[in-house]
């Protein structure tokens, strides 16, 4: 059962949270958190060697996968494109950031922006800043994208930090938010409820355990894979 958010709980919560441990959230497991690393402070060009394509950890019922969930779908790509990639990630957690910092803008250009691939990101949040992270991707209206993307971009600046609340405060700022806005969107009872929601079913449905996941036309795949590995699992199904 949701445990019911009291005014100000949740910001309160982002005040107060030690910041040990925080950006290593990727997973369930303590063993997967121990070996979590943090985003590189300088991105360095990726090999592009041919790989081959990583064994799939499991599939799932691609209707069921697809079946409405309790928030909107948030999808880039063309909605009849062959492959579609839905991914489970966690605002926290490092291996995510290093995706959509070092592989999506590859992925997007090559695939979502060609018509190939349709990307749906769902929220996979492991802790209370987690969740506020795409709280406010969801109160930022038409700006959830760009606001995943800053958020990503600026984890440590926020994620790790020992007053999250100021620092993300900041950033919902540059994206239009007011103090008011800000304090509105995370005292939201029901959005709160939503993005659990998302998560649970992912966790009971479909066995996630770990961020970031991604279903490729219904194949589980975890972790944060190259352009190259993707290339490997995507090129043949088109």
């Amino acid at each position: 059962m949701v445990q019911p958010l009291s005014r100000r709980r949740l910001l309160g919560t982002l005040a107060g949270l030690p910041a040990i441990g925080l950006l290593a959230a990727c997973s369930d497991s303590a063993e997967a958190e121990s070996t979590a690393e943090k985003l590189p402070e300088n991105v360095s060009d990726e090999t592009t060697a041919s790989v081959d394509a990583p064994p799939a950890q499991g599939e799932v019922d691609v209707s069921e996968l697809m079946k409405p969930g309790p928030l909107p779908e948030m999808a880039q790509g063309a909605e009849d494109a062959p492959v579609t990639i839905v991914e489970y990630a966690s605002m926290t957690c490092s291996h995510c950031a290093t995706f959509h910092v070092n592989t999506y803008p590859k992925l997007k250009e090559k695939y979502i922006d060609t018509g190939k691939v349709r990307l749906i990101l769902r929220e996979f949040p492991f802790d209370p800043r987690a969740e506020a992270g795409f709280m406010l991707a969801r109160c930022a209206d038409d700006k959830y994208f760009p606001m995943v993307d800053a958020l990503f971009k600026q984890q440590s600046n926020w994620a790790p930090v020992q007053d999250a609340r100021t620092a993300l405060l900041n950033i919902a700022k540059l994206a239009g938010f007011t103090q008011q806005s800000f304090e509105a969107c995370l005292t939201n009872q029901e959005l709160l409820n939503d993005v659990r929601a998302v998560r649970q079913r992912a966790a009971n449905d479909f066995d996630v355990t770990a961020t970031p996941t991604f279903f490729i036309n219904g194949k589980k795949y975890a972790g944060a894979m190259s352009i190259e590995e993707f290339s490997a699992i995507i090129d043949p199904m088109l």
